[in-house]
C-alpha cells in the first residue's frame, strides 16, 4: 500500500486554504460588490441550455408542500409561514443540494395546486371570485426570489464553488421559467438576472481558488453557460471558454475518462459540454476546438461505461446516472464511435459478448486532491446481462444519506477480494489532516498492472494490485474469462508473495480473506444444499448458477446505493478462506476459482412469483 499524500500536498493545501479565507474576508465586507457595477441588464435572455435530466413531479409536489428530502435527510416546513432559506439544514450535504437547486426542475414540472378554500372561504363577485391555482413555475420563481433575498449578496457556504456552479447551471436550465416572464413580472425577472450575473462575476474572479478536479471543471462550464446565455457578456464568455479549454485539456484523459476515474464525472461533463456546444451554436459563437476534441473523447468513454440497462457502471463515487440524459447526450455525439475494450489511461477493462457486459477496475487510485471521491475498488467488477444487472458494487448517489458515504468507499463494498477486513486503500481518520486535505485517500493500492487476451472462445482479463503487499506481504491477482456466447463468466482470485520479497518472517501465520460478489437488489439468490453453489434469478426469470471451489459460500446482506435514494436492500455472495504467507497463488488455499453460468429460464418473473 503506497502513500497517496506527500509533504508538498500539505503546503499546497495550506496556501489554498489561506487564499480562500482571504477571499472570503474581502467578500464578506462587500468590497468587490461595491467595486463591480453590473451595468444595464439585457432586455431579453439569450439561448438557454437544454435540460437533459428527467424531472420528478412527485418530488416537486412534496417540496411545494414543504417537505424537502435531499441527501438522505428530510426538512419539513409550513410553506405558509416558514422560509426554507432561514431554516438550519440537517447536514452540510443537505445544504449543498438545497442551495444547488438541482430540484428546481421537479418543482416546475409539478402539477398545479388548486386554491385552498380556507384562504378565501366566502369569495364574492367584488373580490373577483375564488383564488387562482398556483403552478409549479410560480412556486419555482418564488423560491428563487426568496433565496436572493436571503443569500443574494454573498455567503461563504452558499457561494462556495461547488454549490455556486451547480446553481448557475440549474438556474439557466430553468431559464424559460426564471428569465422570460410577463411585463408585470419584469422587476422580479431583472432581480433574478442581476443575481445570476453577480454570481457569475464572482465565479470569474475566484475560479482559480476552486478545488481542483470536477469542481473547477464545473465552474468553467457554469461560467461559459452564463457568458453565452446572457447577451452582452463578452468578458464572461471569453473567461469561461478560456478556463474550460484549460480544464478539459488537464482533466479529460486521452482515452476519454476523467482524471478522477469516476464514470459519472466524465459522463456529466459530456452532458454539460454537449448542451454548451448547442448554446454556442445558437449564439453564433465559434466553439473552441479543444472542447470539441474533449467531447469526441468523452462520448466513446460514455459508451464504454454504459451497461445494457442504459445506466453507468458504478465506480469511484459514481452511480448509474440519469439513463435518459445519457441516452440523449450519446444521441448527439457526432462521431458515433463504438465502445472499445481497454481504457489504458482510465484503468478499466470492458468485455461484451452475448448480451453480457463486464467492466473490471484495473487502475491505480487518482492522485492527491482528485482522490476525494475515490473508492478502494482495485480489481472490482460489475456484470450486466440481458436480464439486467447481476453483479454490482454498492455504488453511490448524492441523494443518499451522508452517513453511508465513507462505508461504501471501502473495499468490502465492492465485488472484489478483501484481506483481513482491510481496504486496499485507506482514508484519513477524522482529525486535522482530513480537515485540511479533505476526504482524500491517505494510502492507495500502489502499482496496478493489467493485460488482456482475446480469443475465438472468449476474452481473458487479468489484473494485479499491490494494496496488501506492504502490510501482509501478498499481492492480489484476478483473472476473468467471458465466453463468446456471454453465458459463462469464470474467474480466479489468487494471493501470492512476489519472489523478489524473499521468504516471509513467519511461515505459520494465516491471513483471512473474503471474496465478495454484491448482487443487484432485483436478483434473488438461494444456496444449494451443500452450500457450494447458489441459484440466482433475475427479474425476467433468467437463471444463473454461481459455483466455486473455495469451500462453503454464504449469502449475507448488502446494500445498493447507485440508483438513488433510499438505499436498497441487496444480497452478497461471500467466499472465505485463510491464505498462506508464501506461494505463487497457483493452488488452494491461496487460489479460489469461481464461475457464473447462465441456466436459461428457471421460473416466472419476480412480479409473478412474489
Amino acid at each position: 500500500m503506497a502513500r497517496a499524500v506527500r509533504l508538498s500536498d500539505y503546503a499546497v493545501a495550506i496556501v489554498a486554504a489561506a487564499r480562500r479565507e482571504a477571499s472570503s474576508t474581502l467578500h464578506s465586507v462587500g468590497l468587490f460588490t461595491s467595486l463591480h457595477d453590473l451595468g444595464a441588464l439585457p432586455g431579453e435572455i439569450g439561448p438557454l441550455p437544454e435540460d437533459f435530466y428527467a424531472s420528478r413531479p412527485d418530488r416537486g409536489s412534496e417540496i411545494r408542500a414543504g417537505r424537502f428530502q435531499l441527501a438522505g435527510d428530510l426538512l419539513s416546513i409550513d410553506p405558509a409561514q416558514d422560509d426554507i432559506w432561514l431554516k438550519p439544514a440537517p447536514t452540510r450535504a443537505f445544504a449543498r443540494r438545497l442551495h444547488g437547486f438541482g430540484w428546481l426542475r421537479d418543482v416546475i414540472a409539478s402539477p398545479d395546486t388548486p386554491p385552498d378554500p380556507a384562504d378565501d372561504p366566502m369569495p364574492t363577485a367584488e373580490a373577483g371570485g375564488p383564488s387562482e391555482s398556483t403552478s409549479g413555475a410560480d412556486e419555482a420563481r418564488a423560491l428563487v426570489d426568496d433565496w436572493i433575498r436571503a443569500f443574494g449578496r454573498w455567503n461563504s457556504f452558499a457561494w462556495s464553488h461547488g454549490v455556486l456552479s451547480a446553481r448557475i447551471i440549474n438556474w439557466l436550465r430553468a431559464g424559460n421559467t426564471l428569465f422570460e416572464s410577463e411585463e408585470g413580472d419584469r422587476k422580479a425577472r431583472n432581480a433574478r438576472l442581476r443575481s445570476l450575473l453577480r454570481q457569475a462575476r464572482y465565479l470569474q474572479r475566484t475560479i482559480p481558488l476552486a478545488h481542483d478536479g470536477a469542481v473547477r471543471l464545473r465552474c468553467a462550464i457554469a461560467l461559459s453557460f452564463a457568458g453565452l446565455s446572457v447577451p452582452r457578456q463578452g468578458a464572461l464568455q471569453k473567461a469561461g471558454l478560456a478556463a474550460l479549454e484549460k480544464e478539459v485539456k488537464r482533466q479529460i484523459l486521452p482515452d476519454g475518462g476523467h482524471v478522477s476515474r469516476s464514470p459519472r464525472a466524465g459522463t456529466e461533463t459530456l452532458i454539460d459540454l454537449i448542451a454548451l456546444r448547442d448554446v454556442a451554436e445558437k449564439a453564433g459563437v465559434e466553439f473552441p476546438k479543444e472542447i470539441i476534441r474533449a467531447i469526441d473523447r468523452l462520448a466513446p468513454m460514455g459508451r464504454f461505461f454504459r451497461m445494457s440497462d442504459g445506466g453507468l457502471a458504478s465506480f469511484h463515487g459514481g452511480g448509474e446516472c440519469d439513463h435518459g440524459a445519457l441516452k440523449m447526450a450519446l444521441a448527439r455525439d457526432e462521431t458515433g464511435a463504438k465502445p472499445f475494450g481497454f481504457a489504458p489511461h482510465s484503468g478499466y477493462h470492458r468485455a461484451e459478448a452475448g448480451g453480457a457486459t463486464i467492466i473490471l477496475d484495473v487502475g491505480k487510485a487518482p492522485p492527491g486532491v482528485l482522490s476525494t471521491g475515490a473508492h478502494a475498488s482495485a480489481l472490482a467488477f460489475e456484470l450486466c446481462t440481458t436480464g439486467g444487472r447481476l453483479v454490482v458494487n454498492c455504488g453511490w448517489h448524492d441523494d443518499q444519506p451522508s452517513s453511508w458515504r465513507e462505508a461504501v468507499r471501502a473495499t468490502a463494498a465492492h465485488s472484489t477480494l478483501t484481506l483481513e477486513e482491510t481496504s486496499s486503500g485507506r482514508l484519513f481518520a477524522p482529525g486535522w489532516q482530513r480537515d485540511l486535505l479533505g476526504p482524500r485517500l491517505a494510502s492507495a493500492p500502489g502499482p496496478v498492472t493489467a493485460r488482456r487476451n482475446e480469443e475465438d472462445m472468449g476474452v481473458w482479463l487479468e489484473g494485479i494490485h499491490e494494496g496488501y503487499r506492504e502490510e501482509f506481504g501478498l499481492s492480489h491477482r484476478r483473472r476473468v474469462f467471458l465466453a463468446a456466447d456471454g453465458g459463462d463468466l469464470r474467474g480466479e482470485d489468487a494471493l501470492f508473495r512476489p519472489v523478489s520479497d524473499g521468504p516471509p518472517d513467519d511461515v505459520d501465520v494465516r491471513y483471512r480473506f473474503a471474496i465478495r460478489f454484491h448482487l443487484h437488489p432485483d436478483v434473488r439468490a438461494s444456496l444449494s444444499r451443500d452450500n457450494m453453489s447458489a441459484l440466482l434469478v433475475q427479474p425476467d426469470g433468467d437463471g444463473w448458477r454461481f459455483r466455486t471451489d473455495g469451500g462453503p459460500i454464504r449469502l449475507e446482506r448488502s446494500v445498493y446505493l447507485a440508483a438513488g435514494a433510499p438505499p436498497q436492500r441487496a444480497t452478497q455472495i461471500v467466499v472465505q478462506g485463510e491464505a498462506e504467507p508464501f506461494g505463487a497463488g497457483d493452488r488452494p488455499p491461496n487460489r479460489v476459482r469461481w464461475a457464473f453460468q447462465r441456466l436459461g429460464q428457471v421460473g416466472g418473473t419476480q412480479g409473478e412469483t412474489g
